[in-house]
């Protein structure tokens, strides 16, 4: 498994490096998988996650790595569903943003749970969801340094594409991101948790 998963990453991260559609915003977009990667091995032997984490974090990754080598503005797979259903904009960064609330979600259910930091099950789920709404803010802190550091080279990073609520909209779907995790992954990951703890 570990060794599949690493294949997988090595291969998505090439993948993305070769020729993407601006070096600078690929550079920006896979930093966060590159950290992540470097988080993961560093705590593999004192704190191994859930294979179910695993499997999350890789496609998270993915999403990153695939963003990164097109801009998430210039995903073809995406472009066509603006064609067919007359969307205003290429809405691949949606899908990054719902990821960022769902895979977080998931990460601090685990270390919360497997720390014992919370009691009880409603003030956990409230904490993860305020822990996702504060990292999806903290990236859009991000977003908005590295293009008032960079100027219009950062264009591609930001994505708005003239929509003017884009900040907003990115968090309520992190929000809706980490909600839905919670709902639909609690009791499947509950199940895994009780093979590890």
């Amino acid at each position: 498994m570990k060794y599949l998963w690493i294949g997988i990453f090595a291969a998505g991260f090439i993948w993305s490096g070769i020729s993407p559609k601006d070096r600078f915003t690929w550079f920006l977009e896979v930093v966060p998988a590159i950290v992540g990667v470097i988080l993961l091995a560093a705590s593999y032997r004192s704190f191994r996650f859930t294979p179910l984490l695993y499997v999350l974090i890789l496609i998270h990754c993915i999403i990153l790595m695939v963003g990164g080598h097109y801009t998430y503005a210039e995903v073809p797979l995406f472009d066509h569903f603006k064609t067919i259903f007359g969307f205003t904009r290429n809405n691949y960064d949606k899908v990054g943003h719902f990821a960022q609330g769902f895979v977080p979600a998931m990460i601090a259910r685990e270390i919360l749970i497997r720390r014992q930091v919370v009691n009880g099950r409603g003030w956990l789920n409230f904490l993860i969801v305020c822990f996702c709404l504060a990292f999806s803010a903290f990236y859009e802190l991000v977003e908005w340094w590295v293009a008032a550091a960079t100027g219009d080279s950062a264009e591609a990073f930001l994505g708005t594409q003239g929509y003017v609520w884009d900040t907003q909209s990115d968090m309520a779907l992190a929000l809706l991101g980490a909600v839905a995790a919670l709902m639909i992954l609690g009791k499947w990951h509950d199940g895994q948790l009780r093979k590890v703890v």
